[in-house]
């Protein structure tokens, strides 16, 4: 268990931040950018969360449970990503284990099942919960762009089943959002050039 006795520790006043491994690093370093992306897209998650709780809408109640359990995950995965494997040494860190994965998986198969088939690409909108929904899944698609731009660079490296986990979970964020807009049916979908005739 994680204990917190101190919040502040004046560690970090020269711009620092301190690893899982006990190495430090720049606040602006890639590494640390991407974990604190990890840690906005829980924050827009835990409003989602809110969004669905406050809907009245009983049928919810499953994607509020699978977003609290995304919101641990999402720890688990900042742990994974501020702590950088050692090569060819053996590692009993906490990583994001592809069980994890594969339980989105089903969530998204479970939601998508009972959705309209799509007929265009759908905009941000429709219900309260649905556009929170849709701004969690942008946050997480952010976070998933600091992940693979920290694992393009030399010297760096981020797990595969990590990469495959904040690329489920944005999925899931989608396909979350149409089933809280009536199950698809109230989508706002995108028409090209619509407003182009009145120019």
């Amino acid at each position: 268990m994680v204990r917190l006795n101190r919040i502040y520790t004046r560690t970090g006043d020269d711009g620092t931040t301190g690893l899982g491994d006990g190495s430090r690093r720049a606040k602006h370093d890639a590494r640390v950018e991407a974990f604190g992306e990890v840690d906005e897209a829980n924050c827009v998650i835990g409003l989602a969360r809110l969004a669905a709780r406050e809907s009245g809408d009983p049928g919810l109640a499953a994607i509020e449970a699978t977003l609290a359990r995304a919101q641990n995950e999402l720890f688990d995965l900042g742990a994974d990503l501020c702590a950088p494997p050692a090569p060819g040494k053996k590692d009993a860190r906490l990583r994001i284990a592809p069980s994890q994965v594969k339980r989105l998986e089903r969530d998204i198969d479970a939601l998508n099942a009972e959705l309209d088939p799509l007929r265009s690409f759908v905009l941000p909108g429709g219900t309260a919960t649905a556009t929170a929904l849709h701004q969690a899944r942008t946050v997480c698609r952010r976070a998933e762009r600091r992940m693979t731009a920290l694992a393009a660079i030399e010297g760096e490296s981020v797990g595969e089943t990590a990469l495959a986990y904040i690329n489920r979970l944005s999925d899931y964020l989608f396909v979350a959002a149409r089933y809280a807009n009536d199950r698809g049916r109230a989508d706002v979908l995108w028409v090209p050039g619509a407003s182009q005739s009145e120019a």
